[in-house]
């Protein structure tokens, strides 16, 4: 990518929407939100993390481009979690690059369920192994070929470069990781709850010190939302969405449908920490942390935390960054939550 810190945007591809985040820098070091902006897909475009509707999200991501006003092409994105494999291994110390390639695809035989050759592999080296003295763990990383250029060819039918191609997970931890800095004590030793409300899926990582200890999807999110407001009020699915996003919507709306979704969302929470506690050593967590665009629903944090008993909070990943001339603050602080990957996504440029 040529000289150091190269301009590189963040695009958060999920079933939902496409997220564009662009990060500066200042000469002592803060980040700077450049640019954000989002596009809505329609329901069915993209399902499961394949793409459905190619043609359509290629027009959204050129939108999504242009309405931001970047002039970056270099673009870095992610992979949803389900259609990658990992996994952790032990080689040698000491490998050159092109005899630990071998051993590493010597060992994914062994764990991926399809041929390499239909595969895009790649691997890291993480550290010292904790177990044996001279050897190195290494993390695997493979995804199938198609689902690996579905996502390339989105940022090229778009005028974009793919430099970067991650796992969504990652990104979200990435990002996470300068909020939990931000609490006391830097955030050491603490049990962090990260709950990621998409659309359709909500997810629950527990972090301590950058170590993911607990990971879990629910089927539960916020297009369960708009289908009741579809539903009530005979609406599309895309009418619903867009006057929910508007505050658009009839004065029993609070009352008849908000509040008891605002209620059945934190009993999800509830029971995904509940399957936390019950199936690990730990029995409480210092922090709940709502992300995604539910996370702002009226009520949902103070309803978390009288239902848990936990402190819980709702992240903004650019808390602490300054703001470009083309940002609007007001709107960044309403929308922040939803950009928790695209943030990760684009701050990978720092960490070339």
């Amino acid at each position: 990518m040529g000289r150091k810190h190269a301009s590189l945007i963040g695009l958060d591809i999920s079933s939902s929407s496409v997220k564009l985040v662009e990060l500066g820098q200042t000469a002592t070091g803060e980040y700077v939100v450049e640019r954000f902006a989002s596009e809505s897909f329609e329901k069915g475009w993209i399902t499961d993390g394949q793409i459905e509707k190619f043609d359509e999200v290629a027009d959204a991501v050129r939108r999504v481009v242009i309405k931001s006003g970047t002039r970056t092409k270099y673009v870095a994105m992610a992979m949803p979690q389900s259609s990658v494999i990992t996994k952790k291994i032990i080689l040698p110390g000491g490998l050159r690059e092109e005899e630990m390639e071998i051993q590493v695809e010597a060992e994914a035989n062994q764990y991926i369920p399809f041929s390499l050759d239909e595969v895009s592999l790649d691997f890291c080296v993480i550290g010292p192994s904790p177990d044996a003295v001279g050897d190195v763990e290494v993390l695997i990383a493979a995804s199938r070929k198609d689902r690996v250029q579905d996502r390339q060819g989105l940022a090229e039918a778009a005028g974009l470069k793919p430099v970067v191609l991650d796992i969504e997970s990652n990104a979200s931890r990435l990002a996470i990781s300068r909020v939990i800095a931000s609490l006391p004590n830097q955030g050491r030793d603490a049990l962090v709850a990260l709950f990621e409300i998409g659309a359709d899926t909500t997810s629950l990582k527990v972090l301590r010190d950058d170590e993911i200890l607990y990971d879990r999807d629910q089927a539960f999110g916020g297009a369960q939302l708009t289908q009741l407001i579809s539903r009530q009020y005979g609406l599309s699915f895309e009418e619903a969405e867009i006057k929910k996003l508007a505050g658009d919507l009839p004065e029993d709306y609070e009352s008849s449908l908000l509040s008891p979704f605002v209620d059945s969302l934190s009993q999800e929470i509830g029971r995904a920490l509940q399957y936390f506690f019950t199936s690990t050593p730990h029995h409480r967590v210092h922090y709940v942390m709502l992300s995604g665009g539910t996370a702002t629903l009226q009520g949902l944090k103070d309803r978390v935390t009288e239902l848990t008993g936990f402190a819980s909070m709702v992240i903004n990943p650019f808390e602490g960054m300054k703001l470009g001339s083309a940002v609007r603050e007001s709107k960044l602080r309403r929308e922040s939550p939803s950009y928790l990957t695209a943030c990760g996504l684009a701050m990978r440029r720092f960490l070339q």
